[in-house]
């Protein structure tokens, strides 16, 4: 499925099969994951989402390389897993939370408490007073009414405001919910000195999946215009959270087509902006960076398997073949609107005799929306297969195990396994 389907149907009503694979077919044996998360895939007779721990941990440890000194908070609603969240503590990392159920979750995964945030701008004032309650100092925030119940309910508390960005050039934008504009956050951090909290800082979201250097780029020019701002009222942040996302590496666009993020150009826009910054201040800044899916997306993979491979006629006169997968929107594949994950097709080994015809990947449930790209893009798939056969769906470890129903159509969400290496005990 590394591919779009550009065949065009012979005449109405037909469709044109693909005789040994061709360009852009279904998988490749170069798309099979190595290690653990390969092993434990092909190991598996049950569907389950599988997490390679130690990819994770590499995952961590390039990014620090690519931007030394950076406070990473894992976006805990990315992957809220137990097993990796002890794996990212152990690691050094802390935790953006947006919830008080999951600061409870990042303190028992063995966190230090003040390398806890809550990140979410939307909060009650019993959820403020009770994120108090269990120790947490530092809120995020992009409104007065914000702030006063910060005030209120959490007195002393540092606060950090969110500037709005754009959006742009992200899978998902987060530019109408979130942030406000750089006039609102100079007005929201002096009223927040006024009321005994201390400004700590600023914070930015580039939208999740972001896919151009230019976005960080912007978002770094609004931040430094503010902080020169509030130094001319005397305001010193002693922080700035760039936020979350930075990509993952193995997604495919709707059409089939790999997306290709181009992660150095970021990192160095990224360096060369905390660089800007830091010379914009008075003191020094501390850096803070929240990844969510660059961390976990590609070192998660879900074991499922074929309902029915099928061909019928459509409300138009032609024919169509829909993949029925045991996996879709609702348990696990939430994404799935706007991205495709590659698939594998282990029982079909001898790809070089395989048939490859066009269909529509779906999910099990009786809803319309349970298909990828709303339905409208096939994909390449082996004519073979048949229900019960495996497949493997690669990067699909953000947000697999919390975007997910708990029982739609009677469904369960994914069981997990956590894997270190081959010959490891599995953690589940």
């Amino acid at each position: 499925m590394s591919g779009p389907h550009r065949s065009v149907p012979k005449g109405r009503g037909e469709l044109r099969d693909q005789p040994r694979g061709g360009g852009g077919r279904a998988t490749a044996r170069h798309d099979t994951p190595a290690g653990a998360l390969g092993g434990h895939l092909a190991a598996a007779e049950s569907d389950r989402i599988v997490y390679d721990l130690a990819g994770i941990e590499h995952r961590y440890d390039a990014l620090l390389e690519e931007l030394p000194g950076i406070d990473v908070r894992f976006a805990l609603k990315a992957c809220p897993v137990d097993e990796v969240l002890r794996c990212l503590v152990e690691r050094g990392a802390g935790f953006d939370a947006a919830s008080p159920a999951e600061i409870v979750q990042a303190l028992r995964a063995g966190v230090e408490l003040h390398r806890v945030h809550y990140g979410n701008t939307v909060k009650s004032d019993r959820d403020i007073a009770e994120a108090h309650r269990l120790g947490v100092r530092t809120f995020a925030t992009d409104s007065v009414q914000d702030v006063t119940a910060i005030a209120e309910h959490a007195p002393g508390a540092r606060v950090f405001c969110r500037l709005a960005t754009s959006g742009e050039g992200a899978l998902w934008g987060l530019n109408r919910k979130f942030g406000c504009s750089p006039e609102d956050a100079v007005r929201i951090l002096g009223t927040a000195r006024a009321c005994g909290l201390t400004p700590a800082g600023l914070s930015v979201h580039v939208g999740s999946q972001q896919m151009t250097g230019e976005a960080w780029q912007q978002a770094l020019d609004t931040l430094a215009e503010v902080l020169v701002t509030l130094d001319g009222l005397g305001i010193v942040p002693d922080h700035v959270n760039l936020g979350g996302g930075l990509p993952a590496l193995g997604y495919l666009d709707r059409h089939g087509t790999p997306l290709d993020p181009p992660l150095d150009k970021i990192f160095t826009v990224v360096r060369e902006g905390m660089d800007r910054l830091n010379g914009l201040t008075a003191a020094p800044l501390r850096f803070v960076v929240e990844p969510g899916r660059h961390l976990v997306a590609d070192h998660g993979a879900v074991r499922a398997h074929v309902y029915r491979l099928t061909e019928r006629a459509q409300p138009d006169g032609t024919h169509a073949r829909w993949l029925y997968l045991s996996v879709g929107k609702f348990n696990g594949l939430y994404e799935m609107d706007q991205v495709r994950h590659r698939l594998v097709f282990p029982a079909q080994a001898d790809e070089a005799e395989e048939t490859y015809v066009p269909a529509v990947v779906a999910g099990p449930t009786c809803d319309s929306d349970d298909a990828y790209g709303e339905g409208r893009y096939p994909a390449r798939v082996p004519r073979s297969l048949a229900s019960g056969d495996p497949v493997w769906i690669l990067s699909a470890g953000a947000y697999a195990t919390s975007y997910t129903t708990q029982g739609f159509n009677g469904i369960r969400p994914l069981p997990c396994v956590c894997a270190r290496g081959p010959g490891r005990t599995p953690l589940t």
